[in-house]
Parts: C-alpha cells; sequence; structure tokens
C-alpha cells in the first residue's frame, strides 16, 4: 500500500472520528482531535495556547472563530444544548500534500432540540444540508483538526422566487 494511500486513509479515520465524537457529545475526545500547541512542539509555559498554532471554525450562521479557547467553548454550548445529532457524510473527498490534507463533505445532519416545557415529548428533529472543509495537520500523534468551516446549503424553498405577480382583474 502507497504512503500516499495510507495518507489518505488515515485523514479519513481522522474525519470520521471528529464527527463521532460530536455526535457522542465527547467534549474531551472532541478536544483531543484539534490541534494543540504541543502537537506543534511549543512550550506552552512561554507562549499562550490560544494564540500559537491557531485553530479556527465556522458555524453555519457563526461569526468567524480562532484559537482553541474560542473553538472548543463553541462545541461546548452546541454538546449542551443539542439532545441528538448525526452526520450522514456524502461527496467526500480528501486530498493530502504533505503534512496537510483537507476534506470536503457534505453534511446531512439529523438534529433534535430540547424536548418541551410541558410533557414528556422528545424534541423536533430538523433536518439540515450543509457543504463543510476540514483542514487537517500531521502531528507525531496522528492527523488533528486544524480547521473546519461549515456553510448551509440552500434550497429551493429557501431561494429568493423574486417579487409575486400583482393580481391584475380581469
Amino acid at each position: 500500500m502507497s504512503t500516499a494511500h495510507t495518507d489518505v486513509e488515515q485523514v479519513e479515520l481522522a474525519n470520521t472520528a471528529f464527527y463521532e465524537a460530536i455526535e457522542q457529545g465527547d467534549f474531551d475526545e472532541l478536544s483531543a482531535l484539534w490541534l494543540s500547541p504541543a502537537d506543534l512542539g511549543v512550550d506552552e509555559t512561554y507562549h499562550d495556547p490560544a494564540e500559537t498554532g491557531v485553530i479556527s471554525c465556522v458555524h453555519p450562521g457563526w461569526p468567524a472563530l480562532n484559537g482553541r479557547g474560542e473553538v472548543l467553548r463553541s462545541y461546548a454550548l452546541i454538546m449542551a444544548n443539542t439532545d441528538y445529532i448525526q452526520f450522514f457524510l456524502t461527496d467526500l473527498h480528501v486530498s493530502v500534500t504533505g503534512d496537510t490534507a483537507v476534506v470536503t463533505c457534505t453534511e446531512n445532519i439529523l438534529s433534535g432540540g430540547p424536548p418541551p416545557e410541558e410533557g414528556d415529548d422528545p424534541g423536533p428533529l430538523l433536518g439540515q444540508l450543509v457543504v463543510a472543509t476540514n483542514v487537517f495537520r500531521r502531528t507525531p500523534s496522528g492527523w488533528k483538526v486544524w480547521s473546519h468551516h461549515a456553510s448551509p446549503v440552500l434550497t429551493e424553498s429557501d431561494e429568493d422566487e423574486g417579487p409575486e405577480e400583482p393580481d391584475i382583474p380581469a
């Protein structure tokens, strides 16, 4: 098996682990999957870990988040407010060049929020279609997420259909 083929497989596994950690609400695992200053050989005693080896993330509809603190807080917030989430990834493409890998995919997301205040019924399930780009960096401990950018896909019902035709009496 070629090294390039092995790299692609390892990146695919890292990408899968990223989504599984979110689905399982495993914040510790998710945190370990993101690039850290230690992964870059930076001594955190002398450098601010929030600013060293800056990671970034854009969730659909959110502003850009930079640094481990902001990025990981966003996932903690999402996990705390999402009772159920499942990702069905399609259109997956992996490209590896040296120690950097780019994964593009479509996230077919099924999620559920908190239940209504009255009753025992679960919260509603919602579907969402999102395109994502995940950038990974090779480290001594494997491939780590360097950046995640996700944007919603507009559907026909989301598109502006233009002004309505006025009713003209016959």
